[in-house]
């Protein structure tokens, strides 16, 4: 997998605000945590890509600013972690599992405060 490419791409996603677009990357019974979440859906940990997508759209919808420029990419075993910056100034970084079938099978995503 080309990690650099699915960092450029993951950003472009969620740049375009396109949720069929940032959701492609993920797999039907992905796990995510943000402690973001808590504001807009009650719980840190969501599972499964439809609940990610009503979480997502209520984001995108009360940040219409909302942007993100990728700051570095860490390469692991079936996974990476993206450093990035929103369009606040807020570093953050989200830490991504892959599938072998090269989906996200779990996310975390940390914010700086």
């Amino acid at each position: 997998m080309d990690y650099a490419a699915f960092a450029i791409e993951w950003e472009a996603a969620w740049n375009s605000h396109q949720l069929d677009r940032i959701l492609a990357h993920y797999s039907p019974d992905v796990v995510f945590r943000s402690h973001k979440a808590m504001r807009f859906v009650g719980q840190g940990e969501i599972h499964g890509r439809d609940a990610l997508r009503s979480y997502w759209a209520r984001a995108l919808a009360q940040q219409p600013e909302l942007s993100f420029v990728v700051v570095d990419v860490f390469h692991g075993h079936g996974m990476l972690v993206i450093t990035y910056q929103n369009q606040a100034g807020v570093l953050a970084a989200e830490t991504l599992r892959f599938g072998t079938d090269g989906l996200v099978v779990e996310a975390s995503a940390c914010h700086r405060r």
